[in-house]
């Protein structure tokens, strides 16, 4: 680990040499330097705090053996060596490879699943908690496809979250959750069992991912209007079809057809990629957490249990009791010990294991 840090920091010294003389005024170049140093930078700067803690440390252990200054030198040596076990660790997590997507833009896609009105409900309750916990981040987020119930809820929700780190902090939502109470429209006041899958994409440029035009068939269609003057008059709604693969892609949302295909194809470019990275890392016999099942209720990533005010994550088996404070965005929580347990086990420490299913009833 330490010849490795030491030609990082070797790397990050000499990209400061070339941005100084100017690569020569190609700005281009002075750009990927600039970017190449960002991702080298905290690394650079932990691997010299822990030279100099293991600099430090050589002379309080050399303190040891004079009598006048052992005590001292024995309380100087165990901060340190604390201080040293603390930076090893964070520069092992430093060196973890980065997930290339982990910066990206991502497409939240929320699908009703079992349950009937009540899924569609859940579904547009996950996509308020998810569009509050952008908000309080300051990320930004646009709806790109939506598929009303009629009662409150959505069959289907796709929108846009574009902020920094944004795939980092919820590439682990994807999943099926599953809710558990007392419908508005259950007059008996019965618990009620239902699900909505969410599946998190990162944005992927045309660059990374080509799409032959003969492979997409393109249908036009006018969009659902409100009734009235907003009545759609020309066909402006998209339907792509990828042949290949079978996936299918509609967007109405936006006024123009140009504007709806565009839109439509960003979110069929982010599926395929992430079709791509699956068979990758299968290949690879690489474990990935499943991005979506079938929606039934034995399948889940988290349960959120409204009698109980309880909100449990199945994977980490970390729950909370503050259930209006999650649905409201605050989500930290769940996300920062996910992080850190796929960080553990990048770093060797194991698998997760996932928590004992909860015996409520349906």
């Amino acid at each position: 680990m330490l010849d490795k840090l030491a030609g990082i920091e070797a790397r990050y010294e000499e990209l400061n040499q070339l941005m100084a003389e100017g690569a020569g005024g190609h700005y281009a170049k002075i750009a990927e330097y600039a970017k190449e140093r960002s991702s080298l930078e905290e690394i650079a700067a932990t691997f010299r705090t822990y030279k100099t803690v293991l600099k430090d440390l050589e002379g309080a252990r050399q303190l040891l053996d004079d009598p006048s200054m052992a005590d001292l030198a024995a309380d100087e040596v165990r901060g340190l060596e604390k201080k040293q076990a603390e930076l090893e660790e964070q520069l092992r997590r430093l060196l973890i490879p980065r997930d290339p997507r982990d910066e990206k833009d991502i497409i939240v896609e929320i699908r009703a699943g079992a349950g009937g009105d009540e899924a569609g409900i859940f579904a547009a309750d996950l996509f308020r908690m998810y569009t509050r916990y952008a908000e309080e981040r300051g990320w930004k987020t646009d709806i790109m496809s939506q598929n009303d119930t009629g009662v409150g809820g959505f069959k289907e929700v796709i929108f846009e979250v574009r902020g920094k780190g944004a795939y980092s902090r919820l590439k682990f939502e994807s999943g099926v959750h599953r809710v558990q109470r007392v419908p508005v429209t259950e007059a008996a006041g019965r618990i009620h069992t239902s699900t909505a899958t969410v599946a998190v994409l990162a944005e992927v440029d045309e660059v990374e991912i080509a799409i032959p035009d003969k492979d997409v068939k393109v249908e036009t269609y006018r969009s659902a209007g409100a009734g009235g003057q907003n009545v759609q008059k020309n066909a402006t709604a998209v339907r792509l079809t990828h042949l290949p693969t079978g996936l299918v892609v509609t967007c109405q949302d936006e006024r123009s057809l140009v504007q709806n295909r565009l839109r439509a194809m960003s979110i069929l470019r982010a599926r395929l990629y992430e079709m791509e990275v699956e068979k990758r890392q299968q290949a690879e016999a690489a474990e990935r957490r499943s991005q979506v099942g079938t929606g039934e209720r034995s399948e889940k990533i988290r349960t959120y249990n409204f009698p109980q005010s309880r909100v449990t994550d199945h994977r980490i088996g970390v729950s909370s009791y503050n259930l209006p404070a999650v649905l409201d965005g605050d989500l930290d929580q769940f996300i920062g010990e996910l992080i850190a347990r796929d960080q553990a086990e990048k770093l060797g420490g194991g698998a997760v294991t996932p928590a004992a299913e909860d015996d409520d009833e349906d």
